[in-house]
């Protein structure tokens, strides 16, 4: 890191980083949408009669990683307090097997379940899995990720991604500070909405900095081991690398490990994305300067409860901007982070 204390100046620009972001927060998602493309869409299901027990697919775009599986227990919070409503929770190992969602997403049409929530690997790819959903008169709710183009009747409970990124350029400039700094970005998964969401918002974000200089943009293929290998490029290619953005959770995490590696914690500034416990870790030692932490719990549950009530009151399926919040070394320990950091189903996520 540029420096190891935060001044006074930076805390300053840091709450004015979360007041501008809270605005944005309070703005629709273009076209309730997340920026993407719409249409109009095909039957939402909410003729049929679901005054009984309901059976919901919920795909995430992988399994296993600690976002995913807060995911997982926000829908089954929903689910749980819903009542007789049963969550079939089922995802591909990793995030690069597009066509693996794509053939879940047909399974479940198969089987007939009352509705589908699914974040979406590949928006262009996964929008026929879409269709032929919306075709067999089975509703379709997207949290974090939707597609390209994405049905008018379908919702995206999501994070405003491009407007949080152009905020963690802000925070990465904040922290480095005035001088020439070279800085590198370390994405995901091209082709996926958010990641492009985070690119396109970043980029943007630096624009407004002509002192940080992009030298390096690699993909992490939501990879921990490939985020590390990559960020050791970059920096093999730039040892003067002042800073990076690491753009979600493998991301960050490899990233930290190549330049604790290098030798370089505490002389390379990272902006990461998510909330896992080793990110948490690395704020807390002050190897991570600063976290832009989704609510991957109220997506979850947003996507249960919204469709429920979809299917048993004809409530309209409406897109919602899940928000963010940033977290930093000053502030993880207040209120107001740890009830995002460990959210409970006893205090569910209200709209």
């Amino acid at each position: 890191m540029a420096h190891t204390t935060t001044s006074r100046q930076t805390r300053g620009s840091l709450r004015r980083a979360q007041a501008i972001l809270a605005a944005a927060a309070a703005t629709a998602l273009l076209s309730a949408c997340g920026g993407v493309e719409v249409r109009d869409g095909g039957g939402d299901g909410a003729t049929k009669d679901a005054s009984g027990p309901l059976k919901l697919a919920v795909v995430p775009k992988a399994v296993g990683a600690d976002y995913w599986n807060t995911v997982k227990a926000g829908a089954e919070c929903a689910a749980q307090r819903a009542g007789d409503v049963t969550v079939q929770w089922d995802g591909v190992t990793a995030e690069t097997d597009v066509e693996g969602q794509v053939n879940l997403i047909q399974n479940f049409v198969t089987k007939k379940v009352d509705g589908i929530v699914y974040a979406a690997t590949d928006s262009s790819a996964l929008a026929p899995a879409t269709d032929k959903a919306l075709a067999a008169n089975i509703p379709v709710a997207m949290i974090d990720s939707g597609t390209s183009p994405q049905p008018s009747n379908v919702p995206l409970y999501a994070t405003d991604n491009r407007a949080s990124a152009v905020e963690a350029a802000k925070l990465l400039a904040t922290e480095l500070g005035p001088g020439n700094h070279e800085v590198a970005l370390v994405e995901f998964q091209p082709g996926s909405q958010t990641n492009t969401e985070r690119v396109d918002g970043f980029k943007a974000g630096l624009a407004q900095y002509p002192n940080l200089k992009l030298v390096g943009q690699q993909p992490s293929k939501s990879d921990v081991n490939e985020a590390r290998r990559v960020t050791e490029n970059i920096l093999t290619a730039n040892p003067k690398l002042a800073g990076i953005f690491a753009a979600n959770e493998p991301s960050v995490l490899g990233a930290a490990q190549a330049i604790q590696a290098a030798g370089k914690s505490g002389k390379v500034v990272i902006i990461g994305w998510d909330a896992a416990p080793d990110e948490i870790a690395g704020v807390r030692s002050g190897q991570i300067s600063a976290l832009v932490v989704q609510n991957p719990f109220k997506m979850g549950y947003f996507g249960v409860d919204k469709m429920v009530k979809h299917l048993r009151d004809k409530a309209p399926l409406a897109s919602a901007d899940t928000g963010v919040t940033f977290v930093t070394k000053e502030n993880i320990d207040s209120a107001e982070i740890k009830a995002v950091l460990e959210p409970s189903c006893a205090n569910p996520p209200v709209q």
